[in-house]
């Protein structure tokens, strides 16, 4: 592996495994926290904001289903040394192949739409119009993936994930009652009420994207992690879904302890930090502001970012960060496209935006079980995986995760759909 060669021998033991995760670290802590984009944000700022504490608890379920799907997708991608799309094509045929990208492209330009227009409304908080912010970020975006190698780009995207310790800091400038909030952790509340249910799905379901699979098993190929590296790079996995659920956790937090508590209700994430000014205080209100921001440009610049992946592997186009435009034209051509398009709708003041983006999260529930049972079937493929199968005990957890993720997502469809 090309990032492993060094000139010295590494040092024995525990420096040295510890030499060899940071050389991998990378698509699992990228993956797991963009996947709390704007949209994530907004739902999280909403289940604190109506319901307090109560639904803490959720960031457990969501951490363990995280770790198991991440963990699965980045395993396919090491050992295999190819993208999920590349393998559904080749396993399950094109016919299939084209229509699931056709649902995964469509899904995916409504949510960076969804993210664009996070970005219009986190800036607007600092008193930028959207005219001025969306160009800029939008450009901002496609130059950082189109002039930039995979190693720079992979290096901005880490930098960008520091940025999610604003929910931290806030979460701590809100003076929770932690000894409340330790209980309402381990402490399952249920209420049997439809808006309650509807916001446990919510959570669990904007937790586990499709466009999640595809992205971090094409990282994976593209840094060069293979199935002898695979033993450090699954701790990527698992850190970043770690941190993940922990600012799912504080955003959850931080609404619970200040809009919660004074009784206020909230739409969006911008509607949060507005409120949060007056009652948590200014530092609190920017910090806020700025996570969305940040979670936004960051989500606008991967999912599209993935969808290049994934329909060019899926149709066997050249893909690529290190490959400049003129070699793979469809991959940078097909991310510049769906930049421009979400860019244009967000400013286009008659554009029916809330329509596209419930839509996009029906066409992301209905989409979602066929990416996993695909994942299931070729992680436990002998031919393919060797012995990184899915051992009995695994196939269990990631098969009673996958069953209740369908689960939660057929309900989800059909509670939005009524």
């Amino acid at each position: 592996m090309k990032w492993l060669k060094v000139k010295h021998p590494l040092p024995k033991g525990f420096f040295r495994n510890l030499w060899i995760f940071f050389a991998v670290l990378g698509p699992g802590i990228i993956t797991a926290n963009v996947d709390n984009d704007a949209g994530g944000i907004a739902t999280y700022s909403v289940a604190g904001a109506h319901y307090g504490y109560n639904l803490l608890w959720t960031t457990i379920p969501v951490c363990i289903a995280l770790t198991i799907i991440m963990e699965m997708s980045a395993r396919l991608g090491a050992v295999s040394g190819r993208g999920l799309a590349d393998l559904i094509r080749e396993h399950f045929g094109l016919k299939i192949t084209f229509y699931l990208m056709l649902v995964l492209l469509l899904v995916n330009v409504g949510n960076v739409m969804s993210n664009f227009a996070g970005v219009a409304a986190g800036m607007e908080l600092f008193g930028i119009n959207r005219y001025v912010s969306v160009p800029l970020g939008g450009l901002l975006v496609w130059a950082l993936v189109v002039k930039g190698s995979y190693k720079s780009v992979e290096k901005v995207f880490l930098f960008a994930c520091l940025f999610y310790v604003a929910y931290v800091i806030s979460g701590t400038i809100a003076h929770p009652d932690w000894k409340e909030v330790a209980i309402s952790t381990v402490k399952p509340v249920l209420q049997f009420d439809s808006a309650y249910l509807y916001m446990i799905i919510g959570i669990v379901g904007t937790s586990i994207a499709p466009w999640m699979q595809f992205y971090q098993q094409s990282a994976v190929v593209e840094k060069g992690i293979t199935a002898e590296s695979y033993r450090h790079a699954k701790w990527d996995v698992y850190v970043g879904a770690v941190v993940a659920s922990v600012v799912i956790f504080f955003i959850i937090l931080t609404c619970g302890a200040t809009l919660y508590k004074s009784g206020l209700r909230i739409d969006t994430a911008a509607d949060a930090a507005l409120a949060l000014k007056p009652i948590a205080g200014d530092y609190c209100f920017k910090l806020f502001a700025f996570g969305l921001v940040n979670a936004a440009l960051f989500a606008g610049s991967i999912i599209p970012l993935s969808t290049a992946f994934s329909v060019c592997e899926g149709l066997g186009w050249e893909t690529g960060v290190n490959k400049t435009f003129k070699e793979a034209p469809q991959f940078y051509g097909l991310y510049t496209i769906i930049i421009v398009i979400s860019g244009l709708a967000v400013l286009y003041p008659h554009f029916p935006l809330l329509w596209i983006m419930i839509f996009s999260q029906v066409l992301n529930g209905i989409l979602l079980p066929f990416i996993i049972i695909f994942m299931l079937l070729l992680v436990n493929d002998r031919r393919l995986m060797g012995e990184f199968k899915n051992g009995r005990t695994y196939n269990i957890i990631a098969w009673i995760t996958a069953i209740v993720m369908i689960l939660l997502t057929v309900v989800l469809v059909v509670m939005t759909l009524l």
